[in-house]
């Protein structure tokens, strides 16, 4: 039976696997983007994005995922709305399974993204991107002179919470513990931070519009505090269930791989968030993209010679 083989397969349709499928497509290679959901990925939930460049006046997620694409099938590339279900990647020729499906390619990019983990409680599923938010860089601005709150006690959270202070009126801390497990270094400018207050011992319960519920975890007391909007900063949670016991992964789950994007199997590349790096943000994701065409052009060209 025939089978049609493309030089590239892109497992994930957000900034990092569009990004891919673009260079790719102009270098005349065969692609296929195999996206389950919508173009953008997580990206897609953002409704005003102004840290990517060339959008002097910001433009939403979906938007901008949508042009990704359309720049990417421009030159040739293809989109293929399906789930994969399994992956296939120590051979020369690589499969995905999918719903629609076996697609095969000469090489893999890994673009699943990761998801940030949530607190689980009542009232924060029906708010997410209308008072609750998981990304301060993105959506930090849009509380100047108000009051928010910050949940985790890492180095995301208190990173978090140093930036809105520069925006926000006044910032709440909110930590299980009664100490942070962020780095030293930040101890002592959150200590400077007139604006920045603590809540130690505590959990959040409950998310309303304008309010938090608070449970103290040592004397089980309630407390409630008025909020315009909640950052939610404790970790992330990389989609690599398709690559678990494929492709080598760091301490926290994510594919381990360079800024070179190669992985630990030969044509197999891991772009953007669900790579282990220093920064994820929709810029990194698209560097991500372009740095692992690169690579599989050269590893294409020596299959073929």
């Amino acid at each position: 039976m025939n089978k049609k083989v493309y030089d590239m397969l892109i497992i994930g349709g957000g900034p990092g696997g569009y990004t891919a499928a673009l260079y790719a497509a102009r270098a005349g290679l065969s692609v296929a983007v195999l996206e389950k959901l919508a173009p953008g990925g997580q990206m897609a939930e953002t409704p005003q994005i102004d840290n990517y460049p060339g959008f002097p006046d910001g433009i939403d997620g979906f938007t901008l995922g949508q042009q990704m694409k359309e720049s990417a099938q421009r030159f040739g590339a293809e989109t293929v709305f399906t789930q994969v279900t399994g992956l296939s990647l120590d051979q020369e020729v690589k499969s995905a399974q999918t719903d629609d499906g076996v697609f095969y390619g000469k090489t893999v990019v890994v673009a699943t993204g990761a998801g940030p983990r949530q607190l689980n409680v009542p009232g924060e599923q029906a708010q997410i991107g209308r008072g609750v938010h998981y990304c301060a860089a993105c959506d930090g601005m849009f509380y100047r002179n108000k009051t928010v709150v910050v949940v985790g006690g890492g180095n995301t959270a208190v990173a978090d919470a140093l930036l809105l202070s520069r925006v926000a009126k006044k910032v709440y801390l909110v930590h299980r513990r009664d100490s942070l497990k962020a780095s030293k270094v930040y101890h002592r400018t959150l200590e400077q931070t007139e604006n920045i207050e603590f809540i130690w011992n505590s959990q959040v319960t409950e998310i309303q519009p304008g309010k938090v519920l608070l449970k103290n975890l040592q004397t089980s007391n309630a407390q409630e505090i008025s909020v315009d909007g909640v950052f939610v900063a404790i970790g992330r949670t990389p989609a690599t269930w398709l690559v678990k016991g494929l492709l080598e992964l760091d301490e926290q789950g994510y594919i381990l791989a360079d800024e070179s994007t190669a992985t630990n199997l030969p044509g197999v590349y891991a772009v953007g968030d669900v790579r282990s790096k220093q920064l994820r943000q929709i810029v990194t994701a698209v560097a991500d993209g372009a740095a692992s065409v690169h690579q599989a052009e050269e590893y294409l060209t020596g299959i073929a010679g």
